[in-house]
């Protein structure tokens, strides 16, 4: 009775802990602006279970594909086991599906046993990918310090749990052989080899001491990573299918229009307008063009920073990343994130007028970043969750123009050119063909 108070106790406190920290992330979001992507639904079904279930765009690179395939199979397949628990932890009963499911309970934990053990290899291929291999794109700069630690303690959180549940269940393969309360054991396939040769000859006090250590331990350890969850980049787990269902699916290098500005060009172009009638709309606070804060930005681009895996695919393809440039479309996605839990926390600290002086553009990114990418589209491309750096670049670069007429001279130099020749280049638009007389 007690055990099953303390249970219950854990399974409320963890929850609502966890449900508390999702509220606030939520919370976070819904500080963008407004964004509808409530069209296509089939197709947006159709990306969600190839992406985000199916795992498609992962698969690029089949190594690292296949590893995190064994950890995720690991992590969706063993919450069935999560159900046993939970009944024996209110209950007070002990593998209460065992006796009625018979041959298929036993085919079901070994299956779960067998993907723990593929996990736990992945799990120390990514350690070594991440601390031995010098693979660029887990030692840039931003991936020092906090980035780098939290990669690394998911692998440790996982590596330990998997000792608890093969604990677990070897204690009691052993336990129920030396107690005669089966003919033989349960028969599962990875502890009933290493049951009798870790716990082998143990005393059955010791060996229920073990078991209920490895139960206890799994269903902490279960707690700890949902709670741990929303402060880490691992929180992807949960939004990929979000987050890849609202993908922009318009083709790639369609930008946006800010409705204000297209309005007022198609009024410009429209001779039978009057420049001077009253406005048929409410005139409410100015629109600010682009982004300079997290807030200016969609509630899909705040969703995007909390869903980043921080896998660093998008700045290993991109080209003025590659080619040495201060840009780098992860860091883009973390400063956002960053600087969106920093306007967070001042709001329910000081209320939503709270001003710290800070923004995202100058004090996180740089204005070199930003005119270093080439909107060639290539981070949204390789990124496994449909993230999309370029719209945030984008919509910052848009405010250095439209608000700060901030543009590099050379960027200057061809929109005055265009303006002047309806070209880039600096001669006249007669001058055109004289290529062609050349010899």
């Amino acid at each position: 009775m007690v055990a099953s108070i303390i249970f219950i106790v854990l399974i409320v406190v963890g929850t609502a802990w966890f449900g508390r920290n999702v509220m606030r992330i939520r919370k976070n979001i819904l500080l963008g602006k407004d964004l509808n992507r409530s069209d296509k639904k089939g197709k947006r079904w159709k990306t969600m279970i190839l992406v985000a279930l199916g795992q498609k765009k992962m698969f690029q690179r089949p190594i690292p594909a296949l590893l995190h395939f064994a950890i995720y199979a690991a992590f969706v397949i063993t919450q069935i086991e999560l159900i046993e628990i939970f009944v024996d932890g209110v209950s007070g009963s002990h593998r209460v599906f065992a006796s009625s499911l018979g041959g298929f309970y036993t085919f079901l934990i070994s299956f779960i046993e067998i993907l723990s053990v593929l996990a736990l290899v992945a799990t120390f291929a990514f350690l070594a990918r991440r601390n031995l291999l010098k693979i660029p794109r887990f030692h840039m700069s931003e991936m020092t310090g906090w980035p780098k630690l939290d990669g690394n303690i998911i692998l440790y959180l996982e590596i330990i749990l998997v000792i608890f549940i093969l604990t677990m269940n070897g204690a009691d393969e052993v336990l129920h052989v030396a107690s005669h309360r089966l003919e033989g054991s349960y028969g599962f396939a990875i502890s009933s080899i290493i049951g009798p040769s870790v716990f082998g000859g143990m005393e059955v006090g010791s060996l229920e001491i073990l078991e209920r250590i490895g139960w206890w331990g799994h269903i902490i350890m279960v707690f700890t990573f949902l709670n741990y969850l929303p402060i880490s980049k691992h929180f992807h787990v949960l939004l990929a299918f979000p987050n890849v269902y609202y993908s922009n699916l318009k083709n790639k290098g369609q930008f946006t229009n800010m409705d204000a500005v297209k309005k007022e060009v198609e009024t410009m172009f429209d001779p039978n307008a009057d420049p001077y009638a009253a406005p048929t709309e409410p005139v409410g606070e100015p629109e600010r063009f682009g982004a300079k804060d997290v807030t200016d930005l969609t509630w899909k681009s705040l969703m995007d920073a909390y869903t980043c895996t921080e896998c660093g695919r998008c700045s290993s393809m991109c080209p003025a990343s590659q080619t040495g440039k201060k840009l780098s479309p992860r860091k883009i996605i973390m400063d956002t994130r960053d600087r969106l839990e920093e306007v967070g926390k001042n709001i329910r600290k000081h209320g939503k007028e709270h001003n710290d002086g800070k923004s995202l553009l100058g004090d996180y990114i740089t204005e070199e970043e930003l005119w270093a990418c080439t909107s060639c589209n290539a981070c949204v491309q390789a990124c496994p969750v449909n993230i999309d750096p370029l719209s945030i670049i984008i919509d910052l670069r848009r405010y250095l123009v439209m608000e700060e007429s901030k543009v590099p001279s050379e960027l200057a130099t061809m929109l005055t050119n265009i303006e002047n020749n309806g070209a880039p280049w600096q001669f006249s638009p007669m001058d055109r063909l004289k290529w062609a007389d050349e010899d």
